[in-house]
C-alpha cells in the first residue's frame, strides 16, 4: 500500500455530505437467498399496526396534545439510549440538558444540545440508536442529511418546522405512526386523571395505563414512607396497616382495571418470589413504617409481594411483567443530581428457575394467571427462560428488550430460545422507550429480524413460506394482543 494511501490522522476529517438515506433491505440478511426470501415476508408486516404494551411515554403527553417544544426535547434529551452514549464519551449531562433535581443550571439552549449530539453522531455507529434515529429522521421528519457539525442547524430547522403542523401532535402521531394501542407506565399512586381525560376524548381504549408499585413494594427505598402515604390518600384506604396496605393495592389495581389496564410491571432486582408468613409481612411492614428494616428484610419483603402479586393476578385479571436483573442507579452522584432513568441502570447476573419456583407451585398452572418474563442476561434464554415458557401454560417470555433491543440481540433471542420455547410462547415484541417517534423504528426492526430469522427456516426446509408469513404476522401483531389479553378471573 502505498503512502499516499494511507490515512493521515493529523488531517482533519472532511465533512461528510453523503445524503441520510435509508436502504430498503436494512437489517436484512446478507446472503442473496436468504435476504430475497426475508424480504417477501417483510413486506407481509411492514404495515401492520403497532401494538405498544410496555412503554413509558407519559399519558399527559397525550392528554395536553401539545406541540413538542423542540427537536432537542423530543429527540435528545429523554432518551437515556441517546444521552447515555454522549456521557460515556465524557459529555456531561448538564450539557444535554438534563435537568437536575434541585432545579439547577442545565444546559437550556436546545439549539446547542442538537449541536453537540449531530457533532456526535459517529458515536452512534453500529448501535441500534442509530437505526432508530436514522429512521426517525428520514422516515417521520423527512430529513435527508446526515447529522453533523455542518448539518446540525439545517436539520434542526426542518424538524422544528415539521412537529409545527398541526398532524404532528401526540395525538395525530398516534395515527401516523399506526398505533392500535399504547400502555403508559403508571406509578401505583397514580390517581389516573389523565387517562380520565383521554377516555373523555375518546381514547380511553387505545392509551392504557400499567399498574407500576415498585416504589411502594421496596421498603429500603427513599421515600417509601411517603409513597405509602400517598397510597392511602389516593386510594382513601388506611394504609397504616399491612392488611390495609393490601386492601389500598387492590382498590388502584381495580381503578387501573376501570381505565382500561392490562398488566402490572415489576422491576426488581432479584426474581425471588418466596412468600412470608401474613403475620411475618405485617410485623415487617409496621417495623418499615418505624425505619427499621435491613436491606435483606427490605429484600425478603419484595420478593413476597410479587408472590402476593399474583394472587391478585388471579382476582383481577391483570398480566404480570417480571423484569428482574437491573442494578438502578449505579451511580449515586448522577442519581441525586439527576434522579432515577438516566442510563445508569447496568445489568447483573440473574436466576430465575429456582426464585420463581414457589410462584409457579401455586400459580402456573391456573388458568386465570399469566406472567410474561423479560430479561437482560441473554444467558438465561436457553438455560431457563425458554424451559420455564416451554413448560408452564401462565408463561410468555418476552421480547428483547433495553440493551438486547438490539439486531443482534434479536437475533440471538430467537436463535436461543425458539427451539425450546417456539414462537407462541413468547410475547411478540414489545418496545420499551420514552422516545415517543422511535416506536415505529423500533416495531420496524423487529419485523426485520424476525423476517431473516423465518427465511433462514424457510431455506433449511425447517418451514414452508406460507407457515414463515403467518408466524411474522402473529410476531408482530397477534402474539402481542393475546400475550397482554386480561385473564378471566
Amino acid at each position: 500500500m502505498s503512502a499516499s494511501t494511507l490515512l493521515n490522522l493529523d488531517q482533519a476529517p472532511t465533512v461528510d455530505n453523503r445524503r441520510l438515506e435509508l436502504h430498503s433491505d436494512r437489517a436484512l440478511p446478507a446472503d442473496e437467498r436468504q435476504r430475497a426470501v426475508a424480504r417477501e415476508i417483510y413486506e407481509q408486516t411492514a404495515q401492520l399496526p403497532l401494538i405498544c404494551m410496555h412503554g413509558h411515554v407519559e399519558a399527559d403527553v397525550f392528554a395536553a396534545n401539545e406541540p413538542f417544544a423542540d427537536p432537542a426535547q423530543l429527540l435528545v434529551v429523554p432518551d437515556h439510549y441517546v444521552t447515555r452514549m454522549m456521557v460515556s464519551q465524557g459529555i456531561a449531562p448538564v450539557s444535554l440538558g438534563v435537568p437536575r433535581i434541585d432545579g439547577g443550571p442545565v444546559e437550556s439552549d436546545s439549539r446547542a444540545i442538537w449541536r453537540t449530539f449531530c457533532q456526535n453522531w459517529k458515536l452512534f455507529r453500529g448501535t441500534p440508536s442509530r437505526y432508530w434515529m436514522e429512521h426517525e429522521l428520514v422516515e417521520v421528519f423527512g430529513v435527508d442529511l446526515m447529522p453533523s457539525a455542518e448539518t446540525a442547524d439545517a436539520i434542526y430547522d426542518q424538524i422544528t418546522a415539521r412537529i409545527a403542523e398541526p398532524d404532528f401532535r401526540p395525538r395525530q402521531l398516534l395515527d401516523r405512526f399506526s398505533i392500535e394501542l399504547i400502555s403508559t407506565t403508571d406509578p401505583a399512586t397514580s390517581d389516573l386523571r389523565h387517562h380520565t381525560q383521554l377516555a373523555q376524548q375518546g381514547l380511553g381504549e387505545r392509551v392504557i395505563p400499567t399498574f407500576r408499585p415498585d416504589a411502594v413494594f421496596h421498603l429500603d427505598r427513599a421515600g417509601w414512607r411517603a409513597e405509602v402515604a400517598k397510597l392511602a390518600e389516593v386510594s382513601a384506604v388506611d394504609t397504616t396497616t399491612y392488611s390495609g396496605f393490601l386492601d389500598a393495592l387492590r382498590e388502584r389495581r381495580r381503578a387501573f382495571v376501570a381505565a382500561g389496564g392490562l398488566a402490572t410491571d415489576h422491576g426488581h432486582l432479584s426474581a425471588d418470589t418466596t412468600p412470608m408468613t401474613e403475620f411475618a409481612a405485617a410485623e415487617l411492614y409496621s417495623r418499615a413504617l418505624d425505619g427499621t428494616v435491613s436491606p435483606a428484610e427490605a429484600q425478603a419483603f419484595g420478593a413476597h409481594m410479587l408472590f402476593v402479586t399474583a394472587g391478585m393476578a388471579c382476582e383481577d385479571g391483570l398480566v404480570m411483567q417480571i423484569h428482574p436483573g437491573v442494578l438502578r442507579d449505579h451511580h449515586k452522584g448522577v442519581f441525586e443530581r439527576h434522579g432515577q432513568d438516566k442510563g445508569f441502570d447496568i445489568p447483573v447476573a440473574t436466576e430465575y428457575t429456582r426464585s420463581l419456583q414457589p410462584l409457579l407451585e401455586r400459580y402456573g398452572h391456573d388458568p386465570r394467571f399469566r406472567a410474561i418474563l423479560f430479561t437482560v442476561d441473554e444467558t438465561l434464554y436457553s438455560r431457563e427462560l425458554a424451559p420455564l415458557a416451554g413448560a408452564y401454560p401462565s408463561l410468555r417470555l418476552g421480547a428483547p428488550w433495553w440493551f438486547l433491543d438490539s439486531p443482534e440481540g434479536m437475533r440471538r433471542f430467537r436463535e436461543s430460545a425458539t427451539e425450546t420455547a417456539g414462537f407462541y410462547n413468547t410475547s411478540g415484541f414489545v418496545d420499551d422507550t420514552r422516545a415517543f417517534a422511535s416506536i415505529p423504528a423500533r416495531h420496524d426492526l423487529s419485523r426485520r429480524i424476525d423476517a431473516g430469522f423465518l427465511a433462514r427456516l424457510v431455506l433449511e426446509h425447517r418451514l414452508s413460506q406460507v407457515e414463515a408469513v403467518e408466524t411474522a404476522v402473529d410476531l408482530a401483531y397477534n402474539l402481542p394482543k393475546t400475550a397482554y389479553s386480561r385473564r378471566s378471573s
